[in-house]
């Protein structure tokens, strides 16, 4: 895709956010040439799935980019990115959050994290159940900034459904702050097609690709 259209594509998202919303651009299988584009644009947090791929664009671009690891994580691949990743948003399981804060105490830093909660209908979508998360001890994590609670709806056109699958993970965002620390405040909710959907439910960070880059290649 051309300089322009990215350019272009990315202001038509940031109209559509409140000030309080951050935008995650979702750069996951795109070149460098198209997160420099943005960069110069002013975009700053952009978001991958597999851990090679953001450690390689993590090696070549600006330092001051906010990297995002929003894919299923395998615990034995934390230590590539527990240097310099912003924010991990698919803590699905203790097993992940064991080896993030080993690997952050490694790197003399704390990770900022979220917490994934399953509120999709599909069993293949991963995260905590809520009475995981209810059960969750943060102060076992001391390596962990526990930042707030990442979902993803079922993939689906029923707008109900994803509207009732947004409304659980705000409830149990509601319900579960008091037991974590002040900085408990992101609720990760929205892609693409339903972002303003899920603002509208409480999200705080949006993670768009296709109505930035276009659809996947």
């Amino acid at each position: 895709m051309g300089m322009i259209p990215l350019i272009d594509n990315l202001h038509d998202v940031q109209a559509k956010l409140p000030s309080h919303v951050t935008l995650v651009a979702v750069s996951k299988t795109k070149p460098i040439e198209d997160i420099e584009t943005l960069y110069q644009a002013g975009q700053r947090d952009f978001g991958e799935n597999r851990v090679q791929e953001m450690a390689k664009k993590a090696a070549v671009l600006p330092s001051d980019i906010h990297w995002h690891m929003i894919g299923h994580i395998q615990s034995n691949k934390v230590k590539d990115f527990a240097s310099f990743v912003h924010m991990v948003h698919s803590v699905d399981r203790n097993k992940v959050a064991n080896a993030l804060n080993k690997a952050a105490a490694k790197n003399e830093r704390n990770i900022n994290v979220l917490l994934q909660m399953h509120i999709a209908t599909e069993s293949s979508k991963q995260g905590y159940e809520l009475e995981e998360l209810q059960a969750f001890q943060p102060e076992d994590y001391p390596h962990l900034t526990i930042c707030g609670l990442m979902g993803m709806a079922t993939f689906t056109d029923d707008k109900s459904q994803i509207s009732t699958e947004f409304q659980c993970l705000q409830s149990a965002f509601d319900g579960l702050k008091e037991r974590f620390s002040p900085a408990f405040k992101q609720i990760s909710m929205g892609m693409s097609g339903d972002f303003q959907l899920a603002i509208e439910k409480g999200s705080t960070m949006v993670r768009v690709g296709s109505s930035i880059f276009g659809q996947r290649s």
